[in-house]
């Protein structure tokens, strides 16, 4: 093993041997390399006369650069746009968006949590967690509605076994109950267990409320108490758009952190959504529990496991996204943005709410529950999904997502309010042409 590897894992040992136990084979031999990066990095502090380490093209002392790319944006530098950025991402864009986490999450008062490493978007900060913590073998909890892609990350990427609950109960809010047993029976067979917590949840478009988080979180510390490692994982890739009153208005990675030294939560997030920037390719991953002593070296072991992990795979997320972004957070315009924005959504999700669940639709679906994101689903009583969205899309010109046998998925994301009515309006006549045809 890499020598720069056990010195990170010998810090991780002497600072919380129960992280270090959670890591996946591929985790513990992870390090950030020193190296050309390191040298570079020195380099660029003390070479004053010439500096011949940086493996980019300058030109009278600038980054050199086309005029055809430079014309489309103008007002950011070179330095700041076209040259490597670090595989952590830009410090001060990790510092940007760990003090807003802060001010968005309330609960996080008082507790530390790492500084966010960088990842090219939410999906690769997934990839990135599982290569980081995941063997194969590992159970992943996971709800039986769940966004396809943790399939391709854990299951066939990873060899993980994901087991899953049933997302809601009968009387229509989060299944604690189906939750907890799979926990439980999860935890009783094996040392670590992985639960991926996903709210707002895609597909269905549901947060759980402040009496259902505190529940989760008082499950897993009894698991944790119990003597199983529990990696909480939360997928915040549609953080803050929260509709209703009782919906909890925080990421549940806040109320995990400090709550037993037996969990270990990590945050994925995604500027994609937050900030609609979906092609720029920006997330983050962020490394918070319950620590003794100082809790400095134990973050800086976990960012450079993460970071050499981003460094063995893609090298570093866009320079030039980093900057796009940092700039439009830091803009004193952002937050006035963000709440424009938010309406819309919060608009067309109250629009959609009271259209779905027109009693005169009740003999074709019933509609899930969802305060949230950009998603809701309904649930076809008499038709498959498949089927009708075939027929939708052939006879009407409208596309839906069909998930399993009975279920379409809507994103009201993309939708004008006006269009609201007219689109349920031709799923129930999708429905009744279907079973007239049967």
């Amino acid at each position: 093993m890499n020598p720069l590897a056990e010195q990170l894992n010998h810090t991780l040992k002497a600072s919380a041997p129960h992280v270090y136990d959670m890591l996946s084979d591929v985790g513990r031999k992870l390090f950030f390399p020193k190296g050309i990066l390191s040298q570079s990095a020195e380099a660029k502090q003390k070479a004053h006369t010439i500096n011949a380490t940086i493996g980019i093209a300058k030109e009278n002392g600038r980054t050199m650069v086309f005029d055809t790319v430079m014309d489309s944006i103008a007002n950011i530098r070179p330095s700041q746009s076209l040259t490597y950025a670090p595989s952590f991402g830009l410090l001060e864009l990790r510092q940007q968006w760990q003090k807003e986490m802060y001010e968005k999450n309330p609960s996080l008062a008082g507790k530390k949590v790492s500084l966010p490493v960088v990842t090219c978007g939410i999906t690769h900060g997934i990839a990135t967690f599982a290569d980081v913590w995941i063997n194969a073998g590992d159970v992943i909890i996971l709800p039986e509605m769940m966004w396809g892609n943790y399939s391709m990350i854990f299951s066939v990427r990873k060899d993980a076994r994901i087991r899953h609950y049933q997302l809601f109960s009968a009387e229509g809010g989060f299944n604690l109950a189906a939750f907890e047993q799979a926990v439980r029976q999860e935890a009783a067979e094996n040392r670590k267990i992985t639960v991926l917590l996903n709210f707002p949840q895609n597909p269905s478009g549901y947060t759980v409320t402040e009496a259902e988080a505190e529940a989760i979180v008082a499950i897993l510390t009894d698991i944790a108490a119990g003597g199983t490692y529990v990696l909480a994982v939360t997928d915040d890739a549609y953080f803050g758009l929260f509709y209703e009153p009782e919906t909890l208005k925080e990421s549940i990675f806040a109320r995990l952190c400090g709550a037993h030294p037996g969990i270990l939560a990590v945050k994925l997030d995604g500027a994609t959504k937050e900030n609609y920037v979906w092609g720029l390719r920006v997330g983050f991953i962020t490394y918070g529990g319950t620590f003794t002593g100082d809790t400095e070296p134990l973050f800086d072991a976990l960012e450079r496991k993460t970071a050499g992990c981003i460094r063995g795979t893609l090298s570093n997320a866009s320079h030039l996204s980093q900057t796009i972004l940092l700039k439009s957070m830091q803009d004193e315009r952002n937050i006035a943005e963000k709440k424009a924005k938010f309406d819309i959504l919060k608009d067309r999700a109250e629009r959609i709410k009271a259209v779905s669940r027109d009693p005169k639709y009740a003999a074709a679906w019933e509609v899930y529950p969802f305060n949230s994101g950009y998603f809701m689903c309904i649930r076809l009583k008499t038709v498959e999904a498949e089927a009708l969205r075939v027929h939708l899309l052939d006879r009407y010109g409208v596309g839906l997502i069909s998930l399993g046998t009975s279920n379409l998925r809507i994103a009201f994301s993309c939708m004008e309010v006006g269009d609201v009515e007219k689109l349920f309006d031709t799923i129930y006549n999708g429905i009744q042409e279907l079973e007239n045809s049967q």
